[in-house]
């Protein structure tokens, strides 16, 4: 098989947009006076991440027929991820996202996806279905099942992928894209029926499953059906569970510097350590680490760490 046909070893579907994130610190976007400007938006980050270790990586997304819309495009090519999913919407912008920075622990952010987020007019027929199941690991957040579209193209692909094995649904439940978080826990609730891999934080596990018990959330993923269950508890490190087994790691303490990033550079990492057929427990100290090494940054999708900036960390731990 020719290297363009092979599969792509991680497909996400999701969210993007263009993160403005001031070059202040401590202080209200009152009173920041410059930003950066970078590619952002989590599905859309974690196949950043992908790439950055050498995956061959795609993103299924939309964007504003308009020049952040042309940046988002350019900005994915030079860091490796193929752009040939994502498409303009005429008549919608771009998204922004704005945040303020106070470390070490308060990353307010401020969404502007007004009127609609291009990213939530995902049609069905916009789907390369014979390319997200054959892809390696297919990659879906909780945004996507926000609205339509979106919603039914997510069910769509998952039909067409029939729980393949490494078909990952992030739990990124952020409330303002939701009309209730009822209406959030009755879809995601569907959406793991299609899951074999579900990715939280406690939070995002109580909307799922109704448990925030680290423990007993990761028992109710692996109820619902998934063959592996994540727990993401921050400065308590991270759980994973299996039917047979259950493996804890600590945290990787960083001087956080905006803590945005973190899952998604977590995520990218846990793709990569799976596709090298990693034990479980090498999975997610690996992937802790990545997610701290980006914590210490301050933009997300131009910060993901190589495999070997991790490496080094990991044997200095040893």
């Amino acid at each position: 098989m020719s290297e363009q046909n092979a599969p792509y070893d991680v497909i996400t579907i999701g969210r993007v947009g263009v993160d403005i994130y001031p070059l202040q610190t401590g202080v209200g976007l009152e009173d920041v006076t410059t930003f950066g400007k970078y590619l952002g938006g989590s599905a859309t980050n974690v196949a950043v991440a992908a790439a950055k270790y050498g995956l061959k990586s795609a993103v299924i997304t939309r964007t504003g027929d308009d020049p952040f819309g042309r940046f988002i495009n350019r900005e994915l090519v030079r860091l490796g991820v193929d752009d040939r999913y994502v498409t303009a919407v005429k008549g919608l912008p771009t998204p922004v996202v704005f945040c303020e920075i106070f470390p070490p622990d308060d990353f307010p952010i401020y969404f502007y996806r007004e009127p609609k987020a291009p990213d939530l007019v995902i049609n069905p027929n916009d789907l390369d279905l014979d390319a997200i199941s054959r892809a390696k690991i297919y990659w879906s957040t909780v945004t996507g099942l926000s609205q339509e579209p979106s919603r039914t193209s997510h069910f769509t692909a998952w039909e067409a992928r029939g729980r393949k094995q490494h078909t990952i649904l992030d739990l990124d439940y952020r409330p303002m894209f939701w009309p209730s978080q009822e209406i959030a826990s009755e879809q995601v609730g569907k959406a793991l029926q299609h899951a074999t891999i579900a990715i939280g934080n406690k939070e995002e596990c109580f909307v799922a499953v109704g448990e925030t018990e680290p423990m007993r959330a990761a028992d109710a993923l692996l109820e619902r059906g998934v063959e592996l269950a994540v727990v993401k508890q921050g400065p308590k490190g991270v759980l994973a569970k299996t039917k047979d087994e259950t493996v804890e790691v600590p945290p990787y303490f960083v001087d956080v510097v905006n803590g945005l990033g973190a899952g998604d550079s977590f995520g990218g990492a846990f793709c990569y350590g799976l596709l090298q057929g990693w034990s479980l427990e090498q999975i997610l100290k690996f992937a802790n680490v990545a997610g701290a090494i980006v914590a210490s940054r301050l933009e997300c999708s131009t910060a993901m760490p190589s495999a070997a900036e991790v490496e080094e960390i990991l044997k200095g731990m040893n």
